[in-house]
């Protein structure tokens, strides 16, 4: 091997991009005047391509490998070219490579609520994250339609665009679902991949493939979700009649181990007592306790008699005719009832003289 031979092969080009980050999707390879070597050595890793471009247009494409730029391994370029120099002095052309492999845990979500009308609870205003992963499909096509000249290109650079394609196709994908706000959670997954089919499509006019689409969470407003909170508590409590006694006996029992010695308790008792008593009726159907059914009507007027020179009473019909038979009330015994102005003997009570009919009346005096 001679000498120059020997330098030659010393300064033949090595081409490659040895990636430190993690969010490059495209790195244009730099060299002096953009010159390159005939004969130069490409390396290309696996989830990397090379793509050449000579005087703006996309030239050759490689896929992972070591080549030797030469004209059998860059028939485009080499029609490009020429080659009118016997192939041996160096070509100016730009060579980018672009990073095929997943870029994962995009963020996506949506800026503003989406409005929904729900069968049960009407219209609702409902927002959405999760995360996507993308990954570029076509050097060719992304490279002429979304990197340009730029040296390098990012994530960052793209993700903006793509999340506003995701919201504004998941605002209507959700929309057409029908699926009942309770039940979304339950369909997350269903919801990813409609987004993917939705906008697999579009994608792929920039080059790219969404390889994963994520729902994370669809929330509805605070005060909306305080509200099924609420309902959801009633739902638990089950009986609310004895909930609320239960909550009763509870403050009952503070307001005794409260300071105040046995005054605070008797207070805390009545108080407890009572709110019992009113919360339960409030709770219970139509507003009375829900235990039983209200006493029966008293059967006519109700009469005070005096027994024994003292009054009793009052007694209902059923209770006088007890004491008709028991012979505690007589003609002669003396009552009252509401519109009476005096006390009147129970015998000349025409609404009592029914119960005496079966009595003779009380012999004359001798």
């Amino acid at each position: 091997m001679g000498l120059w031979d020997k330098i030659k092969g010393e300064l033949i080009d090595i081409i490659q991009w040895l990636d430190p980050t993690q969010d490059t999707m495209v790195y244009r390879f730099e060299r002096y005047n953009n010159e390159i070597k005939y004969g130069a050595k490409l390396v290309v890793r696996e989830g990397q391509a090379a793509a050449f471009v000579e005087e703006g247009k996309l030239a050759d494409v490689f896929s992972p490998g070591t080549y030797t730029l030469e004209t059998a391994n860059m028939p485009i370029l080499a029609t490009l070219k020429g080659w009118k120099y016997g192939f041996e002095s160096p070509f100016k052309s730009e060579v980018y490579f672009v990073s095929t492999r997943q870029f994962t845990d995009l963020k996506w979500g949506t800026k503003n609520p989406i409005m929904r009308r729900d069968a049960e609870f009407g219209p609702l205003r409902l927002r959405a994250f999760g995360t996507y992963s993308i990954r570029v499909a076509d050097p060719g096509v992304f490279l002429k339609e979304i990197v340009g000249t730029g040296g390098r290109f990012a994530t960052e650079d793209i993700i903006g665009q793509l999340r506003n394609l995701i919201v504004a196709r998941f605002a209507d994908i959700l929309g057409e679902s029908n699926i009942p706000v309770l039940d979304l959670a339950a369909n997350y997954d269903e919801l990813g991949r409609f987004i993917i089919n939705r906008i697999g499509a579009e994608f792929q006019s920039y080059g790219l493939e969404i390889t994963t689409m994520l729902v994370e969470n669809i929330s509805l407003p605070p005060a909306v979700e305080e509200a099924l909170d609420k309902r959801t508590s009633m739902g638990v409590v089950g009986d609310l009649g004895k909930y609320m006694q239960y909550q009763a006996a509870e403050a009952m029992r503070d307001a005794a181990n409260a300071p105040g010695g046995t005054a605070g308790a008797g207070i805390g008792m009545g108080m407890g007592f009572a709110m019992a008593q009113q919360m339960g009726q409030a709770m219970a159907p139509g507003g009375s306790a829900a235990s039983g059914p209200p006493p029966l009507p008293t059967q006519g007027a109700a009469f005070f008699a005096g027994i024994r020179n003292q009054q009793a009473g009052p007694f209902d019909r059923g209770a006088l005719q007890q004491k008709v038979q028991a012979g505690e009330i007589t003609r002669d015994t003396l009552v009252w009832t509401q519109g009476m102005t005096n006390w009147t003997p129970a015998g000349q009570v025409a609404a009592l003289q029914d119960l005496f009919g079966a009595m003779p009346p009380p012999l004359p005096p001798q």
